[in-house]
């Protein structure tokens, strides 16, 4: 089980996670009372039915909230892909943005057809139309070049951040296994670096060691350079937070690790709805950013170099 489901006395919240497990409806009863160590009663199979009905309204009715007063500095996408049959729709679209006040809320969460560049701008087009007209500052997620093309259309001034973990994955698949311990650690280099000199030095370093023998490798480097690196132009107190996207990778992990038991049995409503649930679930202990006042220094427009925000010039 997740860390944030082990010591919970919510049934709302267990509920939705068995059942994304493979849990079926009948189930229930055995399931609860091997796990609070009692019975667990009124859990009967039409009982968890009415329940799903109860959760699907509550997604729908969350999918259509006014979000006219909200102001996400920064958000984080990703397509998450889960061993379950979603109808014609390949994968879930998540959003999750970060308030002024640093708070790490869900945003959005939509069916959506391998992530393509269509299910992308529709799902920001609907975000806009429900109120959300300012644009973040940062974007942080993956390759899909979905996304990017899609929120370059809606948010023209938000700068994008590639994710590092998912950058990492993909070089250390094109070198030998033998070698990729030590790529991990000189790729690890440049994203730690203290300053961007820093890490410019590491990511030429790296080139000039995999260029000769691996150049997919490399090159899978080098395309996204400025992506990659486009967190030293935001506060160094954020940069734990705004180099990955780990924060709906984490989250979703349950959800990737559903058993085959049940795998053709839900519907992809059934699936956004319960995936909904964990998520809304999950955000409570979702860790705030660290020093959150510094989004205010960003919302006025000061910049930041090398993590460090730099004194306006006097008029």
């Amino acid at each position: 089980m997740p860390i944030y489901l082990k010591k919970t006395r919510s049934m709302e919240t267990l509920i939705p996670w068995l059942y994304l497990k493979g849990i079926s409806t009948g189930d229930f009863t055995e399931a609860l009372s091997a796990l609070v160590g009692r019975d667990a009663p009124g859990l009967s199979a039409s009982t968890i039915s009415r329940l799903k009905t109860i959760w699907e309204k509550e997604y729908q009715d969350w999918q259509s909230r006014d979000l006219s007063e909200k102001h996400y500095v920064y958000i984080w996408a990703d397509g998450v892909y889960c061993n379950v049959r979603m109808d014609d729709k390949q994968c879930i679209l998540v959003i999750m943005g970060a308030t002024k006040d640093g708070n790490k809320e869900l945003l959005a969460i939509e069916g959506g057809y391998r992530e393509s560049e269509q299910s992308w701008l529709s799902l920001l087009n609907d975000l806009k139309r429900r109120g959300l007209q300012k644009a973040p500052a940062l974007a942080i997620g993956d390759g899909s070049l979905g996304f990017w093309k899609a929120i370059s259309k809606t948010y023209e001034t938000t700068e994008w951040q590639r994710c590092w973990v998912h950058k990492t994955a993909n070089i250390l698949n094109k070198l030998p296994k033998n070698l990729q311990a030590k790529a991990k650690e000189n790729i690890h280099k440049i994203w730690m670096a203290e300053t961007r000199k820093d890490a410019e030095t590491a990511f030429d370093s790296f080139i000039n060691i995999y260029e000769a023998k691996y150049p997919k490798a490399v090159q899978c480097l080098e395309k996204d350079r400025d992506m990659l690196l486009k967190f030293y132009d935001f506060p160094a107190e954020h940069w734990r937070h705004i180099r990955t996207s780990n924060p709906i990778e984490s989250t979703f992990a349950t959800v990737r690790l559903r058993t085959a038991k049940v795998r053709g049995c839900f519907s992809s409503n059934s699936v956004l709805s319960m995936a909904f649930k964990l998520c809304k679930s999950a955000e409570k202990n979702w860790i705030k950013l660290h020093h959150y006042e510094k989004l205010g220094q960003l919302i006025q427009g000061i910049k930041f170099v090398n993590g460090i925000g730099q004194e306006r010039n006097a008029a």
